[in-house]
């Protein structure tokens, strides 16, 4: 039998020991901390596992490669790699294709950039007319989902080389040569357009928390335009337009829809479509080589995003009650930058919905007499068409594929909103830091994975049955939890910041007159924080409705949503039907944004989603 240790020294170990082990057994009882352990085991199970499981078939002979390879399934080997990356036929498996992707990175960003940084400006700082409404009216295109561009701009530029219908251009008697129609051109301008409300939102938010006494200062001194605009205003811009830059390559790096449909009809792929190609063609083993590309590469970007938010703040210059925001007059160029304004916000929203929606009602694209527009394509019958003989409002696929968007995202959205509150109550309630701490990062990790590759991680980990875990591939249910963790980054930094905001105190008074811990989170912390339980379900919901790289990996015919019915019908070349299931697609995301933003009373403008 063990002494116990005697002495002063001893004793005090001896106490801290026993207050130690005390303290551990209280807060194991608690639970905060057993949601909060139960919680990291359904997370690394359904977040981290599956990106584990993906990036070890790179490394594993897959099914059906025993003969190729020469080993049996499961064994240890580097011909997947070699195959991707340094056989001659990586040139087009991955080489291309990541040349493909930096080089359309690039564009986005100088594109983006350069109109953004401007309209940021007007909007915050200048006397353009109308500025409070384009405040909002620029941001709606980061609303819609980004093939939602690539639709309206096929309608008009699409030449017979891919077969199908007449783009509006050719049926002119205008033939757009290929680089116009298709490829690296039109996927780098749609893609601008859509990130420029991401600039607007990012530098915006900057320069409205900027003190325009720098510049008064400036001017007291002498200091001309030039060097107030190079020298003050765009090194305290800096912080804000790196993170844009980085966080814009992050999101083209995963981009799926739009150089699927503008690139791979002339061959053009990117990253995202060859790992496509390359999982539909059933090479599990070269799609998890580059899918693991794919996230190295989002990783990076996105940690060199946060090495520049804590050097941000080298930069602070907001004084509080001292801070001044001055209106610059434009004179002279007051109307031209209405126009600008004008110009990008009829090119980005008005025209792609008014081409879509002209599609869906002509006969023959691109002819605009009366007698040959017509509702057929959305309530006729016995239409002379390959994919549906009647309207698209009659048609029975797209009230399944409705049913299953609203449902499946429904639920998911729900849960994640849910889950990201409790969450937040761990992270910010439990007494086990690194517990919290393991909590906040997992639940980030999905954000720092591209949804191509974090659905070829889901189909990896539940295609064949696992332990207790049946094959889910197919199901419904697979899809719920692919969302459901994709989501967790949203749904648990609106559960966090929530928690932060509440006190202890509402709880330990219910707890004194003898609440248990759900009757406490039931009437006490879900209705005060209603408002961001909400946002938490809701925002998961609007990019669940606009999302195509998840479904059209995971989703089989039996489980459509609107994205893969839509896409499927841009298979058949049936441009009517495909069109108008894209309008309504992006009515129902805007609708739900709308909702957002009048439940939480919040304005996108101002910061929702940046």
């Amino acid at each position: 039998m063990n002494a116990l240790p005697t002495g002063t020294v001893g004793s005090n170990q001896y106490s801290r020991w026993f207050a130690m082990r005390y303290h551990l057994r209280l807060m194991m009882q608690t639970p905060t901390t057993l949601i909060g352990v139960l919680l990291a085991v359904i997370f690394a199970y359904f977040i981290a596992v599956p990106v584990f499981s993906l990036l070890l078939d790179a490394f594993q002979v897959q099914f059906g490669d025993e003969r190729r390879i020469g080993d049996v399934t499961g064994s240890w080997t580097d011909y997947y790699i070699n195959r991707a990356l340094l056989s001659p036929i990586s040139q087009s498996l991955f080489w291309q294709p990541l040349s493909h992707t930096m080089r359309v990175a690039l564009g986005v960003i100088v594109i983006s950039l350069s109109l953004g940084s401007v309209l940021a400006w007007l909007v915050s700082r200048s006397n353009m007319f109308g500025k409070k409404w384009f405040a909002t009216a620029l941001i709606v295109p980061y609303m819609l989902p980004a093939w939602t561009f690539a639709m309206a701009w096929t309608t008009i530029f699409k030449n017979r080389s891919t077969g199908g219908q007449q783009g509006w251009l050719e049926s002119l008697g205008i033939e757009p040569a290929d680089w116009m129609a298709y490829g690296e051109l039109p996927i780098i301008i749609i893609l601008s357009l859509n990130y420029i409300p991401f600039v607007i939102l990012l530098l915006g938010n900057a320069l409205r928390s900027f003190d325009t006494q720098l510049e008064d200062s400036a001017r007291i001194l002498g200091a001309p335009s030039r060097t107030i605009t190079f020298k003050i205003i765009m090194p305290l811009m800096l912080p804000a337009l790196m993170s844009a830059c980085v966080l814009i390559f992050a999101k083209v790096l995963g981009e799926f829809g739009v150089s699927y449909i503008l690139g791979l009809p002339v061959n053009y792929e990117v990253l995202s479509t060859s790992l496509y190609r390359s999982i539909e063609s059933r090479q599990t083993g070269v799609a998890a080589v580059l899918a693991g590309a794919i996230m190295f590469f989002g990783i990076i970007s996105l940690l060199i995003d946060a090495t520049l938010l804590r050097e941000a703040r080298k930069f602070v210059t907001v004084g509080s009650k001292g801070v001044m925001h001055r209106t610059n007059d434009l004179g002279k160029w007051r109307m031209p930058a209405t126009m600008l304004a004008g110009g990008v916000f009829l090119v980005s929203v008005v025209m792609p919905m008014l081409v879509l929606f002209l599609s869906t009602i002509m006969k023959v694209p691109g002819n605009f007499n009366f007698s040959n527009f017509t509702l057929d394509y959305w309530i006729g019958s016995g239409l002379e068409t390959i994919a549906e003989s009647n309207g698209i409002l009659l048609s029975n696929n797209l009230w399944s594929a409705v049913w299953n968007t609203l449902w499946i995202v429904g639920i998911a959205s729900v849960c994640s909103g849910i889950l990201g509150l409790l969450v937040g109550y761990v992270v910010v309630r439990s007494p086990l830091r690194p517990l919290g701490s393991m909590l906040r990062q997992i639940t980030f990790f999905p954000y720092l994975v591209p949804g191509v590759a974090f659905a070829a991680a889901y189909l990896s980990l539940f295609a064949v049955p696992r332990g207790p875990m049946p094959a889910l591939y197919g199901t419904v249910t697979l899809l719920i939890l692919a969302l459901i963790a994709d989501e967790m980054p949203y749904a648990s930094r609106a559960g966090i910041s929530a928690m932060m905001q509440l006190g202890k105190d509402p709880e330990e008074a219910a707890q004194m007159a003898g609440a248990g811990w759900f009757t406490r989170m039931r009437q006490i912390v879900m209705p005060i924080q209603k408002g961001s339980l909400v946002t938490g379900i809701l925002l998961p919901f609007i990019s669940g409705i606009n999302g195509l790289s998840l479904f059209v990996i995971l989703a089989v015919p039996s489980t459509d949503v609107l994205t893969t019915y839509a896409l499927r019908l841009i298979d058949y070349n049936y441009t009517q039907a495909s069109n108008a299931v894209v309008l309504i697609i992006c009515l129902i995301a805007f609708v739900g944004t709308y909702i957002t933003q009048k439940m939480t009373k919040t304005n996108l403008a101002e910061g929702l989603g940046s």
